[in-house]
């Protein structure tokens, strides 16, 4: 008969040898947790590097980052070479910490005013100088 710990002994009760492989299974699963935890630590630094906070105040102007694949359904198709951000809104009030309403024109009534951070961008430009979305 197999000398395996986990070998059925009589009536489906189980039988382990000893202590000992209790005892090295907590030691492999704290090893591993703090090996993952490392892992997580250094994963979240190199984040880090990239991040910036990024904080907007009622009233300011902003673009809004067009996504290829929602451009298609809710943009209409432009192609490769479409524009990446639209016009400039500006931001009638914060929704929570990291999301943001905007005014947007009528012709975009179908599209939710409130987008999440990432997909905004402060509008350095001139409001002259922006292309309305009727000749885009």
């Amino acid at each position: 008969m197999d000398k395996d710990p986990r070998v059925l002994a009589r009536g489906g009760e189980k039988q382990f040898v000893g202590p000992e492989i209790v005892q090295e299974t907590a030691n492999k699963v704290k090893y591993v947790r703090e090996r993952l935890k490392a892992a997580q630590d250094r994963q979240k630094s190199y984040a880090d590097k990239k991040r910036r906070p990024i904080d907007f105040q009622v009233g300011d102007k902003v673009m809004l980052k067009v996504s290829q694949w929602k451009g298609i359904i809710r943009f209409g198709k432009w192609g490769k070479l479409s524009p990446q951000f639209l016009g400039t809104f500006p931001i009638i009030e914060r929704v929570g910490l990291q999301a943001y309403k905007l005014e947007l024109p009528p012709e975009m009534d179908e599209i939710h005013p409130t987008f999440h951070v990432c997909y905004l961008r402060k509008s350095l430009a001139e409001a002259e100088s922006t292309i309305p979305l009727s000749k885009i």
